[in-house]
């Protein structure tokens, strides 16, 4: 079965709020206007309002309503019309989400989905066009994932509310509109496992969400002039499978990682110092990091264009640590 991302998320929490009464929806606009990406289509008719909640605008307090329905035993999906307002309900989610199960001694969980679109649409400025999943992986307690394809949206996602601790599900917004394959069966895929979208023996690409589909492009750009590059997804940001990672840079011996956040102190920097502690003797180049530049994002869409990786970037590193000595 063929489905967009959205579509595949929508099936995704329809699936897991048929299976447990527990699970509900809340967030600003899920319920008759069906989401701001329309994920959420359909919903308030067949759940009804009570497990499927319009919200004032007020990130902060929905969040720790979510939370408290958590410890109380429901099973919350918290979506916010942007990751960028995650921000408004940091406090909530960093200090009260990701800890109480520990400063409980176990006695509390929280199992909670925190949901929407992150990182750059088209212009959209720069308080709504930012990429905070180092953010959220900096911090104990909170699992993060970010899925590419809309295969992989909708088991991650099943996986994510089934699981009993808060997760950080963050979904680009020009992926809504993509389509794969889901197939025709309910699955769910685990969290924490990455996976190898393209096999290849010349250099390695780590990539995940949208930056998954350029990494993809660029490796098919450079089939055609002779290189053959691994696509490796990790899809769950924290845990992250480095195994999978690592096995793959000990083949080929060099390595290019895709964000499209912030180039200090983001993701990737994690990913090269675990890569460059586990395999360092297999390297046979630096590793190279393409990520978004430090600015913050312009409106202006040439501007905005520039300060995104895109496919030539991603062409030159890996032929720079392809030609490296």
């Amino acid at each position: 079965m063929v489905l967009s991302y959205r579509e595949a998320l929508n099936q995704a929490m329809r699936e897991e709020m048929r299976r447990d009464s527990r699970i509900f929806l809340i967030g600003e606009e899920v319920g008759y206007y069906q989401g701001a990406f329309k994920v959420s289509k359909g919903f308030v008719e067949e759940f009804g309002p009570q497990r499927v909640v319009d919200t004032p605008i007020t990130e902060a307090g929905f969040t720790g309503l979510a939370i408290g329905a958590a410890m109380a035993g429901l099973h919350p999906i918290v979506e916010l019309m942007t990751m960028n307002f995650g921000i408004v309900a940091l406090d909530q989610i960093v200090n009260n989400a990701a800890k109480i199960h520990y400063m409980s001694g176990g006695q509390l969980s929280v199992p909670l989905v925190i949901r929407g679109p992150g990182s750059a649409a088209h212009q959209l400025g720069a308080q709504h066009s930012q990429s905070l999943e180092a953010w959220f992986c900096h911090v104990p307690g909170l699992k993060v994932i970010a899925p590419a394809t809309p295969h992989d949206a909708k088991g991650l996602l099943k996986s994510a509310i089934r699981d009993n601790n808060p997760v950080i599900f963050i979904e680009a917004q020009l992926l809504y509109g993509t389509k794969g394959d889901v197939g025709d069966g309910e699955y769910t895929i685990p969290i924490g496992v990455a996976e190898v979208k393209r096999a290849g023996r010349d250099a390695t690409i780590v990539a995940y969400s949208k930056m998954l589909l350029l990494a993809l492009e660029a490796a098919d750009q450079l089939s055609r002039e002779g290189m053959e590059v691994e696509v490796i997804d990790p899809r769950t940001l924290k845990p992250l499978d480095l195994p999978t990672i690592v096995a793959s840079v000990k083949k080929t011996g060099r390595l290019v990682i895709v964000e499209e956040g912030w180039r200090f102190c983001g993701l990737g920097a994690q990913i090269a110092e675990s890569v460059y502690a586990a395999a360092f003797d297999y390297l046979d180049a630096p590793i190279q990091r393409v990520t978004g530049e430090d600015v913050p994002m312009p409106y202006s869409r040439p501007l905005e264009d520039a300060a995104i990786p895109d496919k030539a970037r991603v062409i030159e590193a890996v032929k720079a640590v392809c030609s490296a000595q």
